[in-house]
């Protein structure tokens, strides 16, 4: 039986594999939010909910929320649950009126790693 040594490149290419993929998962990934993605919700939330994939810090994590005729909506500060560090809390300071929203976030994850994403929801 023959052996093959694998060659040099071979070697490099796995170890980077290796090595890049957990930097990708290390992210934070929104999981679940509420008022839902494309939802049209009957009565105004009182807050936003988001969900990621691992924790984030609330200091430097948030939302810019537009709604009807692009008017930027004024939030409060968000805020991490205190039992579930991969939520993000932002109470709304004043009743949504109907019509749609879109909602901007960026969170930074417990780890470092930046990221961001916009999802849309109405209120009848």
């Amino acid at each position: 039986m023959a052996f093959i040594a694998p060659s040099a490149r071979s070697i490099v290419l796995m170890l980077a594999a290796l090595l890049t993929a957990p930097a990708v998962l290390a992210h934070a990934h929104l999981q679940h939010q509420y008022p839902a993605a494309d939802a049209e919700v009957a009565a105004a939330p009182q807050a936003l909910t988001l969900n990621f994939s691992e924790g984030v810090e609330a200091n430097f994590s948030g939302v810019t929320l537009t709604g009807p005729a692009e008017s930027v909506i004024e939030t409060g500060k968000a805020k991490r649950n205190e039992k579930d560090q991969t939520q993000l809390i932002i109470p709304l300071n004043q009743p949504l009126k109907p019509g749609r929203y879109t909602v901007d976030w960026h969170v930074v994850s417990v780890d470092g790693h930046k990221t961001q994403g916009h999802y849309n929801f109405s209120v009848k």
